[in-house]
């Protein structure tokens, strides 16, 4: 046998056959969904790094450890269709509020709040997979009782409402609020006017003017009153019940400013609008983030290279600030790649949940953009100074194994609706 003919039948012999495999398994693997998360990680490895350079401990690798764990996990649910896993809706709705009681009775304090349980020497946040459970639940509850009728907002509504209220009180401010942005995103795509959107983050608008420029609210209330007359069917009602809200939500806001909310909790709403007024207290992470990002220019430092990365001028700088590392080390470039990475993933998903075979299926998927998006928005507002602190991480980025783990399980329901998009069947 010549040489050429013994590389013809290696051609089409078995070790053709395992290559044409191999491709067609990487030509089946979005590239988007999947490689974008991973790029981001593996980057995020060495911002972590250097933050911790001059500390006696390190955590980058157990952000990849952590990582390679959530892949498996993602890649696991991804084989599973999203119905067969909305079988068990309910246990894990029960598991995860369980979860969340316990917390309060047997859980471990840190950074101003309860929030975590120790397992096996691992200090476990429910909060964060409550918020894959509440989803789950939503999902289940929209796609069979869509909001059309304002009666309709109640069983969503009191979906949330159980693990809101248990993060609430823990408190964790800023977990609280990715459910009730997971809430209006999934009600609106499941059929809720635009107008009622605006109408439920009103009384937000309003607590803020409050107590900010209150002379606003003189034009605020009145066309808050409007919008509810031309989108609510009771024409006369809505308007009044309307109006009494936003009064009683502007007279007690000062009630619940002064009441409610810890004196660490009302720094964090308020100094990102002069941080000066406390630059060695509540202002201080904000100041030296800000200074940190604009320090990077337009290419940046350079990974490993940052110098108030170095000095450790922002504490926790590898959790919620990671931003700021992100935006010394790598300038102004790498900072846009990755919110372009971002607005691409999201991107990614709304196509996704646009094809889905179910109204369930659909609605996961906006669920999870919904929950990755506003905690991208509200961090990266947060390090540059456009918003208030308020203790979300940046997915993918920030050092968390309870945050990194959701949104792996987050990730591997999205590919599982992808995996089947090629399989059509009729919407419930």
């Amino acid at each position: 046998m010549t040489l050429s003919g013994f590389w013809d039948r290696r051609r089409g012999g078995l070790l053709f056959k395992r290559d044409g495999r191999r491709r067609r398994w990487f030509a089946g693997v979005d590239k988007i969904l999947w490689w974008i998360p991973l790029a981001m990680i593996f980057v995020a490895g060495f911002l972590i790094a250097s933050t911790q350079r001059q500390a006696g401990y390190a955590d980058w690798y157990q952000h990849w450890v952590t990582a390679a764990v959530g892949l498996v996990i993602a890649l696991l649910l991804a084989k599973v269709p999203v119905e067969r896993i909305s079988r068990w809706t309910w246990p894990i709705y029960g598991a995860m509020v369980a979860s969340l009681i316990a917390v309060r009775l047997i859980g471990v304090s840190a950074l101003g709040a309860q929030s975590w349980i120790n397992i096996a020497g691992f200090n476990v946040q429910p909060s964060e997979f409550a918020k894959i459970a509440a989803i789950l639940l939503l999902a289940q509850v929209l796609s069979r009782h869509p909001v059309e009728r304002p009666v309709d907002l109640v069983r969503p509504v009191a979906t949330i409402s159980v693990p809101w209220l248990l993060v609430l009180i823990q408190p964790d401010l800023g977990t609280s609020l990715v459910f009730g942005a997971v809430l209006l995103v999934m009600m609106f795509w499941s059929g809720m006017p635009g107008a009622w959107v605006v109408l439920l983050i009103s009384p937000v608008v309003t607590s803020v003017l409050a107590g900010v420029v209150p002379w606003l609210l003189v034009l605020w209330i009145p066309v808050m009153a409007v919008v509810a007359a031309r989108s609510l069917p009771w024409k006369r009602l809505a308007p009044m019940a309307v109006v009494a809200i936003q009064g009683l939500f502007a007279v007690g806001t000062p009630w619940l400013w002064n009441n409610f909310l810890q004196p660490h909790q009302r720094d964090r709403l308020t100094l990102f609008l002069d941080p000066n007024k406390d630059p060695l207290g509540g202002g201080y992470h904000l100041l030296q983030s800000t200074v940190g990002i604009g320090s990077g220019g337009w290419f940046g430092t350079g990974l490993l290279q940052g110098h108030l990365t170095l000095l450790r001028f922002i504490p926790e700088q590898h959790t919620d600030f990671i931003f700021s590392a992100l935006g010394e080390e790598t300038g102004f470039l790498g900072s846009a790649l990755v919110v372009l990475g971002f607005v691409a993933w999201i991107w990614r998903l709304l196509k996704i949940a646009g094809q889905a075979r179910t109204d369930v299926e659909s609605l996961v998927v906006i669920g999870v953009g919904a929950m990755v998006m506003f905690q991208v928005v509200v961090n990266i507002n947060m390090t540059i100074g456009l918003g208030p602190i308020t203790g979300i991480p940046l997915p993918w980025l920030s050092y968390g194994r309870s945050a990194m783990l959701v949104n792996f399980i987050g990730l591997g329901l999205c590919a599982s609706v992808a995996r089947g998009i090629k399989q059509p069947v009729k919407r419930r």
